[in-house]
């Protein structure tokens, strides 16, 4: 695999230079300041995710400038991690499971993504976005399973769910209005992604503390 090669995935992206994409690329520091934000807010674990979600923004600047397929790998690598990470902490302090409970139910993700990505794949119109259905899925599936047991928490996941969903469907998009909307609409997705990301640490953040308050 030629790791150099030039990518043009974009609407926006015209040529091969490094600020092809500037709006796809500035619009990346989104994630660096829902990850500022946080920080702040946060603790433990959800300051681990904010670290992850800057490291989202820096990976997916280097792909939007760049635009190489090295760069490509640090901007899926780096969601992956965040999306095990949370997975992880869902399972201990959603569900109140041990370590090694919650790292064997994290570790699931990986033939539950390979199963369910082909399929959604089939979806007429949803291209590359099929890879990340999965997730709004199992976020869905969480709130529904949670719903009894901690209802704000369950309500704060499907809100997480919604936001993913609206920035799925901008990048969904971004090729097929290319000729409507010469900018395209891939930045929507890093904003959007970037507030949704910081919502769902804000979640956990919240979780945690009322369980603590609660005494559990």
């Amino acid at each position: 695999m030629d790791w150099t090669r030039a990518v043009d995935g974009y609407c926006e992206r015209l040529g091969p230079e490094f600020w092809a994409e500037p709006v796809n690329a500035v619009t990346n520091a989104a994630f660096v300041l829902a990850a500022l934000v946080m920080w702040r807010r946060t603790f433990g674990l959800g300051r681990v995710l904010c670290a992850i979600l800057a490291a989202i923004g820096i990976g997916s600047f280097l792909f939007h400038t760049f635009a190489q397929p090295w760069a490509g790998l640090a901007d899926v690598l780096p969601i992956l991690v965040y999306v095990l990470v949370y997975i992880y902490g869902a399972n201990r302090d959603f569900w109140g499971l041990g370590r090694w409970a919650s790292l064997a139910l994290t570790a699931l993700f990986i033939p539950y993504a390979a199963v369910t990505a082909p399929l959604f794949g089939m979806v007429p119109g949803l291209g590359g976005t099929a890879s990340y259905a999965p997730v709004p899925l199992l976020i869905a599936i969480y709130a529904i399973l949670l719903r009894n047991r901690v209802p704000g928490t369950a309500r704060g996941l499907a809100i997480g769910v919604a936001i993913l969903l609206a920035s799925m469907l901008a990048r969904t998009l971004d090729e097929p209005l290319c000729n409507v909307i010469p900018l395209g609409t891939h930045f929507l997705w890093h904003v959007l992604n970037a507030v949704m990301l910081g919502w769902m640490i804000e979640v956990w953040t919240r979780h945690v503390l009322a369980a603590r308050g609660a005494g559990r």
